[in-house]
């Protein structure tokens, strides 16, 4: 059975509780206690603050906008399209320019998004608190409360500060948020140690008190751990790491041959006007501006998809990383179970029962729980009392003919009821052995009490025994005195959230170990891990002896280790960084300011939004706003999906570059005119690049996405053998297209005509090539979606304009072919982008495009 934690019985919550508060009233009880004066006050308020924690701070839209123009891709851009106003080009000047600023205003609106969400969440917590003043009970914006301050703690209220207490009538917090046990906890004036403190963010669950503020704002309990997150780095995701790497190499040598054209021109043929607008033609056809355009489209869309189910992105890099995850480490209260108590086990001595709502309760039970029922006040706050009074609420209808609280000494209470013949009905509840002593069980009896408590203790139960007694005449005012007669025992649980098993077997079906870290009890651990369906439940190790292990223990431990009971923050935060340096990808989920730390460290920190406190939410890229267990797996769908099609935009993005930057350079290099022109490179790139990145972010997810395992942790997003799969396909596209413009330049055909049938080539092997990329088998059979039928109409409709206008012809320098050779070019560039299609059965090929071939962990 688990140890004694002050466990008081519910229901037993005020001997004589405060009247109810009205403005400006006088406090209820002759004191010499006053409380500060206003002018006291406000000058402890200069002094010290307000009672608050630190605010983020507020990224407006100049800081986020100047913030994304300082990646080198964007200064790029903003280079480029100077450099086309300088050489008296503004249409394409102006083109590109609003590429840039598009991406650039996709990005702020998703920063905005996220910090007005979050500011919303933020808003959830309790304002107000009631403190006295000069003698009387007035209500202040928690905000201004202030060290010396009286304050009021009543049922149902939220603790605004740290206090000591100098006063508490049956007083009982819910600490959950701060120590992640369930439990409510008995407070007592004077007491020694935690018992005779309260602390801000907790919350008052049962009885009165009055307590002096020694601590507010960042000196809190919860304040002092939120600032221990100052100190923990955030690192920026692979995916940005290796696309950061991507863009460089790619800009190294876009600028190298850009310079060497420019000297063979200048230098050798003296052409240094047609050398400088030829090396930015292949500068820009070489610079890989889709790449962070791509990336911030799948992110910022991908964050969009996610909030619109529930799930706040606050930082949209995150989301990647999602599907990378190999751990995920879960707290137990409030994120596995409802953080709720609910009646699940009734005992009447001879047949114990599972309950529930759906349950037929058997005849001998039934006096068990309609005693429980009747041992329960109305309108109380206790979980346990609100569990009972569910199952019956009329039967507490009837008013009661009076109560015994309980006591530290007697912990169990009665509650009195009038009989209609005359006479009262006492129902008792709390502690088993308490009860079982006042019905005068004794011997034999009594132990087997005691056993079956403890068995279901060890199943992760909260245990109450029931008794009743029928008395005449008034209530005695000692419950020793009662005729009390043993009725059972009542089992409470905090329920398993509907979704948490089929989302933890979806978990492991990916190779994803879900571990808990909790701090409750190791029987209560233990019971919800065997039903959310966690890998080897029996173990259970408890943060005491995790504090004991060496780093070399303890990274053993955590490899083989499912639930972690009784974890203190700091001990969350180690068990974490012990699971990054064995190498795993670390999600961790958490509602309270014990959770912060470990939050913040995890490669992705997931919070509760509706009951998790401001700094958990501050220290997770993820909120979850609707607190649904399952939807921590459907954003690791999410993350998978999000990389899988960005690998594929990515390997189109190499494939369609290698025919625009070769259709630039090579007829250069072989002394012929020269194909494309500054302008057609920013109508090839305006035109589809940027579209076709939302046709593949539109992809849905590939059939058996979750049944792959986490993809390797050095793994990138483009590699080695994905550019070279790149410049293969590109290679087939680019050699259709120079066939094409050398084939009519040697029949006669007029230069302009010759270009565009290659810019016919090259659009529609581009439109082929995303419809082969758009899944991993049969491209033609499994459709490509509205977005790519979209995106072909609207290239068509353009290239005709450019080809059909005549003003649009000249600007562009076309020439209207045959219907014969334009056909022809769109046939063979069709060919060409779909050569892919007949490598992907190749293993290799499929491991490039993204199978893994190794069986889930």
């Amino acid at each position: 059975m688990p140890p004694p934690r002050s466990r008081r019985p519910p229901g037993s919550s005020r001997a004589t509780p405060w009247k109810p508060w009205t403005p400006n009233s006088p406090v209820p009880r002759s004191s010499e206690l006053r409380g500060l004066s206003e002018a006291e006050a406000a000058r402890r308020l200069a002094e010290s603050g307000p009672n608050e924690l630190p605010a983020p701070p507020r990224r407006g839209l100049g800081r986020i906008a100047a913030q994304v123009m300082t990646e080198p891709m964007f200064l790029l851009l903003a280079l480029a399209a100077g450099a086309y106003l300088v050489l008296g080009e503004p249409a394409e000047g102006a083109l590109l320019a609003s590429f840039a600023f598009i991406t650039i205003g996709l990005v702020v609106v998703q920063e905005r998004r996220s910090e007005r969400a979050l500011e919303a969440l933020r808003a959830l917590g309790a304002p107000l608190a009631v403190v006295l003043r000069e003698g009387q009970a007035r209500r202040i914006p928690a905000a201004g409360v202030v060290p010396g301050d009286l304050l009021v703690l009543e049922e149902g209220a939220r603790v605004p500060a740290d206090g000591r207490l100098l006063s508490a009538r049956s007083l009982a917090v819910d600490e959950s948020l701060l120590t992640g046990e369930s439990v409510p906890v008995d407070k007592q004036a004077g007491a020694g140690d935690e018992a005779g403190e309260a602390f801000a963010g907790t919350l008052v669950v049962g009885g009165t008190g009055l307590a002096e503020v020694t601590r507010t704002g960042i000196a809190t309990r919860s304040g002092q751990i939120g600032q221990a997150l100052a100190g923990i780095d955030i690192e920026s995701t692979r995916l940005q790491r290796n696309t950061a790497r991507l863009v460089r190499l790619f800009g190294v040598l876009a600028l190298c041959v850009s310079l060497l054209l420019l000297l063979v021109h200048g230098a050798i043929r003296g052409e240094w006007v047609q050398g400088l607008l030829s090396a930015i033609a292949v500068a820009m056809a070489m610079l890989p501006e889709e790449f962070p355009l791509a990336l911030a489209v799948f992110l910022a869309l991908g964050a969009w998809r996610m909030a619109r189910v529930g799930v706040l992105v606050r930082r949209a890099a995150v989301v990647e990383t999602l599907g990378a995850a190999t751990v995920l480490c879960v707290d137990k209260t409030g994120t596995l179970t409802e953080n709720r108590m609910r009646v699940a086990w009734l005992d009447d001595g001879r047949m114990p029962a599972r309950f529930d709502a759906a349950t037929t309760l058997l005849p001998a039970l039934q006096p068990v729980l309609e005693a429980a029922i009747l041992a329960s006040r109305a309108h109380s706050m206790d979980p346990m009392d609100r569990a009972l009074q569910s199952l019956a609420p009329g039967a507490l209808a009837q008013a009661e003919a009076g109560h015994l609280p309980l006591s530290p000494e007697l912990p169990a209470m009665s509650v009195a009821h009038a009989l209609p013949g005359g006479g009262l009905r006492v129902a008792t509840k709390g502690a088993p052995e308490v009860v079982a002593a006042l019905c005068g069980l004794s011997g034999e009896a009594l132990d087997a009490v005691h056993a079956r408590a403890a068995d279901a203790a060890a199943n992760g139960l909260r245990v109450l025994g029931v008794a009743e007694a029928r008395i005449d005449g008034a209530l005695p005012g000692d419950q020793r005195a009662l005729p009390l007669r043993w009725l059972g025992l009542v089992g409470f649980e905090d329920p398993l959230r509907e979704s948490v098993p089929a989302a933890v077997a979806e978990a492991r079906s990916a190779g994803i170990r879900v571990v808990m870290m909790t701090g409750d009890f190791a029987p209560t651990a233990r019971a919800i891990a065997a039903q959310a369906g966690l890998e080897a439940p029996g173990e259970v190790m408890l943060g005491q002896d995790l504090t004991e292990l060496d780093d070399a223990a303890l990274a053993a431990t955590a490899g083989r280790t499912s639930v972690f009971a009784r974890m203190r923050p700091e001990q969350k935060l180690r068990l974490v960084e012990t699971l990054k340096a064995r190498g795993e990808v670390v999600a961790m989920t958490g509602d309270g300011v014990n959770d912060a730390p470990a939050l913040k460290s995890a490669h992705i920190g997931i919070a509760m939004g509706q009951r998790g406190t401001d700094v958990a939410r501050e220290a997770a890229p993820l909120v979850l706003v609707q607190e649904d267990f399952g939807l921590i797996v459907a954003a690791v769908r999410q993350g998978r999906r999000i990389f899988d099609n960005l690998r594929k935009v990515m390997l189109y993005i190499v494939a369609i570059h290698v025919p625009i930057a070769g259709l630039a350079i090579v007829p250069l290099l072989l002394g012929l005119p020269p194909l494309l022109l500054p302008a057609h490179v920013v109508l090839i790139e305006m035109v589809i690049d940027p579209m076709c990145s939302i046709a593949f972010e539109s992809q849905p997810a590939e059939p058996d996405l979750m049944q792959q395992p986490p993809r390797p942790l050095d793994e990138g997003l483009v590699g080695p053998g994905q550019l070279l799969l790149g410049v293969l396909v590109g290679g087939v596209l680019l050699a259709a297209c120079l066939w094409l413009y050398l084939r009519g330049l040697d029949s006669g055909m007029a230069v302009a005509e010759a270009r565009s049938l290659s810019l016919l080539a090259i659009t529609g092997g581009n439109l082929a090539l995303v419809a082969s990329l758009s899944h991993r088998r049969g491209a033609w059979t499994q459709g490509t979606g509205r977005a790519y039928v979209l995106i072909s109409l609207g290239a068509a409709a353009v290239l005709a304009a450019c080809l059909g206008l005549p003003a649009l012809r000249d600007l562009f320098d076309f020439a209207l072919p045959s219907p014969r050779d334009g056909a022809l070019a769109v046939a063979l560039s069709a060919a060409a982008g779909l050569v892919l299609e007949l490598a992907k059965p190749l293993p290799r090929v499929q491991r490039l495009l993204g199978r893994q071939d190794r069986s889930p962990a």
